[in-house]
């Protein structure tokens, strides 16, 4: 009996010495698991990326917030979004496949592909949307605001599919697709304090993504942080820089034919420096046509000039809502005479068809160079590498 009793209790005193000896061996359960499995290092949750509290230049004041603001948390889990192949019908398409951040988050290509063959228009860079007066999105301005256009291509049937419509899955489907994916549920507790997921909040985290995406490193931004203003000449930028910046900045003079006899271009009055975000009231600028042929004149939205080529000179895909532009040579071109434009668009800016006759701008190969050369000067170099605004799938 006493030797039962001893087994007994050498058992219990075994079972309880390694019960304690365990907490060397302790392993603090992840709060994050699913995160932590689906991105590793590329997404730690308790040590974000500053998106909120990013340096901005003191001349930058346009703001289109909206009462969106950007918050760490909110960026992060729009960051996920925005670059999830599971967002698109077929898992084959993200924001970011049209979107591509080594090209100031643009396409090379004229036309994006989708799931259900190719976009009507070329898509736009989303450098700078934040700093910017107009708040309408889409090159038609068809969506009212950022938050609104996030999920319009999610519920396209040709570029993500989830249109539910014509045998598509619906964006209820969407919701229900992402509440069985883990880190999802991580994501949006994270986030709203709850992991039930909605359209509005996936278009708020999107949103606050979409606009942390920002580019202030330029030669433009230290010549301009150096100077009282826009007028006056950069000490940093070369004699060509300069008079481009001028000709930039400066109305030109026409006469009754509409012929520009002095002054400059005048491209400020509607892409409008510092942010050179485009007026609101801007119509349109005269390409008239579309991809896929045919007229298309109810183009009015523009994005910010910044960063339409690289420092390289490689430039961020081609321009205008068609893509016809593939130079900044060309795009200079294009408006040094609208004459046709003008008959052939009724919906041309006023700004480009004075007296009612399209604009002759009678620039000479000095003054396209130096336009150009200050062009070059409007791109930095951060955005197409930061970390926190790349793909944390990789």
């Amino acid at each position: 009996m006493k030797n039962q009793i001893m087994v007994s209790l050498l058992a219990i005193f075994g079972l309880t010495s390694c019960s304690n000896n365990s907490d060397d061996n302790y392993e603090d359960i992840a709060t994050y698991p699913f995160v932590e499995a689906e991105f590793g290092s590329s997404l730690d949750l308790n040590n974000l990326a500053n998106y909120a509290n990013q340096t901005v230049p003191s001349y930058i004041t346009k703001n289109n917030s909206q009462g969106n603001a950007i918050t760490d948390k909110g960026a992060t889990l729009g960051r996920v979004l925005f670059y999830d192949k599971n967002l698109s019908s077929n898992n084959t398409i993200s924001c970011a496949s049209c979107h591509k951040q080594e090209f100031a988050f643009s396409d090379t290509n004229v036309a994006s592909t989708g799931v259900n063959g190719t976009t009507g228009r070329h898509s736009m860079r989303l450098i700078n949307v934040k700093f910017a007066t107009e708040t309408k999105f889409f090159w038609d301005e068809r969506a009212l605001n950022l938050e609104t256009q996030t999920t319009m291509p999610i519920k396209d049937h040709g570029e993500m599919g989830f249109s539910g419509e014509n045998g598509d899955l619906s964006f209820n489907d969407l919701i229900t697709r992402l509440n069985g994916i883990g880190y999802y549920k991580e994501l949006f507790k994270f986030v709203y304090g709850s992991e039930e997921i909605t359209e509005a909040k996936i278009q708020s985290a999107l949103a606050q993504f979409i606009r942390s995406i920002q580019s202030f490193d330029s030669k433009y931004d230290i010549g301009r942080a150096l100077a009282a203003n826009d007028a006056q000449p950069f000490s940093n930028f070369t004699a060509q820089e300069n008079q481009g910046k001028n000709l930039f900045l400066t109305p030109p003079t026409f006469d009754s034919n509409s012929i520009r006899t002095s002054g400059g271009l005048g491209c400020v009055g509607c892409h409008r420096a510092p942010e050179f975000d485009i007026d609101p009231n801007s119509l349109s600028n005269g390409i008239g046509g579309s991809i896929n042929g045919g007229p298309d004149v109810t183009n009015t939205r523009a994005p910010s000039l910044r960063n339409l080529v690289q420092t390289n000179e490689t430039l961020n895909g081609p321009m205008m809502h068609t893509g016809v532009i593939t130079s900044l040579q060309a795009a200079i071109g294009h408006y040094g005479n609208l004459t046709t434009s003008a008959q052939n668009n009724s919906n041309l800016d006023p700004r480009l068809k004075p007296n009612g006759l399209g604009q002759q701008l009678n620039l000479n190969a000095t003054e396209v160079n130096a336009v150009i050369a200050f062009l070059k000067t409007l791109s930095g170099t951060d955005v197409y590498t930061n970390e926190k605004w790349a793909n944390p799938f990789n």
